[in-house]
């Protein structure tokens, strides 16, 4: 059911943004909008992450996208009786069933608190589930403030979520969560000071549509941008580009609801230490509202996209770093081949040259395409003609997906696809800078100091060559890519780039692959995966002063190894300031979670006092 549901959310389940949330007609009912997707539904990304949202265009035609929407009422026992995986995904809860998926919106009074219910939630990867006893949707600001005044009152658990897209599950908690999915506008775009005012369950992609008609976009965007607003800087979501930081620094004010002392308008002019803090911080100083965000022009990009080897990259890194606006490598374990993604603005009014592929398509996915084939009968054989590249990838990967020379050949195959790729194209810095990441999956994304962007210390490159050399001495059946990224620093304390504006911060990213796996495979995988994860986190991380991705690490199971991540973290992040601003602003720590009291351990104030 879970491979179906996540097929089904690949092509369709964007299109929940644009459904209108019903109301129900009974007591026990539940208003419920179903969508129905073409298989041809257009903007579907390739290789399975969340697609675009089909634009208004594309409703009457563009890209061949075609939904059709009709209001249905079912009653609850109706739709618990329906085998269905809950995802979320921008707009509220979607249900995922084998009938479709809905929106589901239950009654609620006024500007009161939102009535909960039970929900059983699954992120993106697929690697963290949840059986959440509250789950909340307010629709307006004051409802959320009721929501988090009686849980302070109360004190019981609330945590924020935003898309699910974490890899980690970090915003999950069984004890109660309150998603903004159905606050989500653009709420102000100010073309004279170049900013936007929006509420932070509005998606990035939305936003970013909204600003493209006033002549603007945020300065950089993630891989993937389905994430809220909201969930992109709790976590210091980030882009690539050695001169750009993370995308918390683009906050220019936030409105952030607290349990203990309510609504609070922060920026750099009120309460600026908390301020720092609060762009990071983790859903645990309060549920962010509202966010104001520092745009820039909007403007097209120049992608240009080539083929190393690794002493090439070597040899040419100090200056790429300099020379482009946006740099990404993609290493290929197993091979001496390194993809070079760059990308730099295009002047308006001018029109690069795009000189044609020396490959058709079909040329271009021959090398994974064949190697597949020549793995599926004849039957099997004829379904490899539609499939993308990580499609190809995700189904060579699962017919052995721990067998390290077998992994190897898929990366042989990836490196020639890739190689049949090289070239240039223009578009949108929104459509460029987003980045295929495959399937559901494992992954692990580190970040440390390497130097400034004037004087890189070349610990970026040291850093990969060792985990390269671990991949091979430990023989790890690790699949491509590996994906490296730069930014600037940080002024968010809570930020892995957190430092002076000029400094230098890698980011690099080790995955393994969970989609078109059987349970015992995927099993299987992800201890082969905390593994791997365990060579990085011990042989290379304290070495180079690294720490994870918020949205990407996970609790270690052995106290001994919690013990030194929690050492890693106190040592790089003001955990003692932080803690204070919680114990401030939510005393009761319903904010928390067992991950985050894990990772940040945390004193509450004592049961008595909640009860009081």
């Amino acid at each position: 059911m879970r491979r179906a549901a996540g097929l089904l959310l690949q092509k369709a389940a964007t299109a929940a943004r644009e459904c209108a949330t019903g109301r129900a007609g009974a007591a026990d009912g539940l208003a419920v909008q179903q969508r129905h997707a073409s298989a041809a539904a257009g903007g579907a990304r390739k290789g399975g992450g969340p697609v675009r949202r089909p634009t208004e265009q594309m409703h009457r035609g563009r890209g061949g996208a075609a939904f059709e929407a009709a209001p249905i009422v079912l009653t609850a026992e109706e739709l618990a009786a329906r085998e269905r995986t809950n995802y979320l995904l921008g707009a509220g809860l979607i249900v995922m069933s084998a009938y479709g998926y809905y929106i589901v919106s239950r009654p609620r009074g006024g500007d009161g608190v939102p009535t909960p219910s039970p929900e059983h939630l699954v992120n993106w990867s697929g690697t963290h589930e949840c059986q959440v006893q509250r789950f909340y949707q307010p629709e307006t600001l004051e409802q959320l403030e009721a929501t988090v005044k009686q849980a302070h009152t109360t004190g019981r658990k609330l945590r924020c979520v935003g898309s699910g897209l974490s890899p980690n599950g970090l915003a999950f908690s069984e004890d109660g969560m309150v998603s903004l999915g159905l606050m989500d506008k653009v709420l102000d775009i100010d073309t004279a000071s170049g900013q936007v005012r929006v509420q932070a369950g509005a998606r990035v992609q939305a936003v970013a549509d909204e600003l493209r008609g006033h002549g603007l976009t945020l300065q950089n965007y993630a891989s993937i941008r389905e994430q809220t607003v909201g969930g992109f800087i709790q976590v210091s979501a980030h882009g690539t580009g050695a001169a750009i930081p993370p995308v918390d620094e683009q906050v220019v004010a936030l409105k952030l609801v607290t349990p203990a002392l309510g609504t609070l308008e922060l920026s750099k002019d009120q309460d600026p230490e908390l301020f720092q803090l609060a762009k990071v911080g983790l859903g645990c100083l309060g549920v962010v509202a509202e966010v104001t965000l520092q745009c820039v022009p909007a403007h097209r990009l120049l992608e240009r996209t080539t083929v190393n080897t690794a002493r090439e990259v070597r040899k040419a890194h100090a200056q790429r770093l300099r020379d482009n606006k946006h740099l990404r490598y993609m290493w290929i374990p197993s091979t001496d081949a390194v993809v070079v993604v760059t990308c730099n603005e295009v002047a308006e009014g001018q029109e690069p040259a795009v000189p044609a592929s020396k490959y058709s398509e079909e040329q271009q996915l021959a090398p994974l395409r064949t190697l597949l084939r020549s793995r599926l009968s004849a039957e099997q054989a004829a379904e490899v003609n539609g499939l993308s590249a990580t499609q190809c990838r995700d189904r060579l990967l699962a017919l052995g997906p721990l067998d390290a020379a077998w992994v190897k050949r898929v990366n042989q195959a990836e490196a020639e696809h890739w190689r049949r790729c090289e070239g240039t194209r223009v578009g949108w810095s929104d459509e460029l800078l987003g980045f295929d990441c495959g399937g559901q999956q494992w992954v692990l994304e580190t970040a440390f100091p390497a130097g400034t962007i004037e004087a890189p210390d070349g610990r970026d490159l040291a850093y990969m060559d060792e985990l390269l050399r671990l991949v091979a001495s430990h023989n790890v059946p690790a699949p491509a890519p590996i994906e490296q990224r730069w930014t600037a620093g940080s002024s968010a304390s809570m930020s892995p780039a957190a430092g002076a504006p000029g400094s230098l911060h890698s980011w690099v990213g080790v995955i393994m692959y969970l989609a078109e796996l059987e349970p015992e495979q995927r099993q299987a995988v992800t201890k082969s995966f905390q593994q791997y994860a365990e060579l990085v986190e011990r042989q290379l991380m304290p070495k180079y002063g690294a720490v994870a991705h918020w949205a990407k690490i996970e609790v270690p199971s052995d106290p001994a190894q919690l013990a030194a991540m929690q050492q890693r973290l106190a040592s790089r992040y003001p955990v003692a300031a932080f803690n204070a601003a919680r114990r401030r602003l939510d005393p009761h720590n319903i904010l928390g979670s067992p991950m985050m009291d894990a990772l940040l351990p945390h004193t509450a104030a004592p049961a008595e006092a909640v009860a009081a």
